[in-house]
């Protein structure tokens, strides 16, 4: 059951940001409508009722979150595809399912630029939910491409990298 649904035991806020981001920009790419302020709080207002959380600290401290990375991998769109290009071994983006792919922008664009979030942490989250909304099948393609990217970076894989 996808984190956004355990209303009785919920997990930190990075965590419910990080699937409210995967969901957001999976809605995006699907409907191809323009991102705005508007579409940014009807699909926050929206989730905050589904999950009974709207005046909650954490669903607060979650969308906060979430608007980061949603701002962050649209803005680095490009470079985040090439890692995922480069490391995917011949699969087109196209050929991808597009669950999974804004699962892995979202671990690819902490990996690149949040430097206070251990590339491991970006890999474990991201590998939780594709199990939640791609299936197990999925977890090992997700976790081999987001540990090869892991791979290439120069940085700490289990350390948060010192901001220069």
């Amino acid at each position: 059951m996808p984190a956004t649904q355990k209303q009785d035991n919920p997990v930190d806020s990075r965590s419910l940001g990080r699937e409210l981001a995967m969901q957001f920009l999976f809605q995006q790419e699907l409907s191809h409508c323009e991102t705005t302020e508007d579409v940014f709080n009807e699909f926050f207002d929206q989730s905050g009722q589904s999950l009974d959380l709207k005046d909650n600290r954490y669903f607060r401290k979650g969308r906060e979150y979430a608007m980061d990375i949603i701002g962050g991998v649209l803005k680095n769109l490009k470079e985040i595809d090439a890692q995922i290009l480069a490391h995917s071994q011949k699969w087109d983006l196209k050929r991808m399912a597009v669950v999974d792919l804004n699962i892995m922008r979202v671990a690819i664009y902490e990996m690149l630029f949040v430097l206070e979030v251990p590339p491991v942490v970006s890999i474990n989250e991201a590998v939780k939910i594709t199990r939640d909304y791609s299936g197990e099948p999925s977890c090992g393609f997700m976790n081999g491409m987001l540990n090869a990217v892991k791979d290439s970076l120069d940085r700490p894989a289990r350390k948060a990298a010192n901001k220069s």
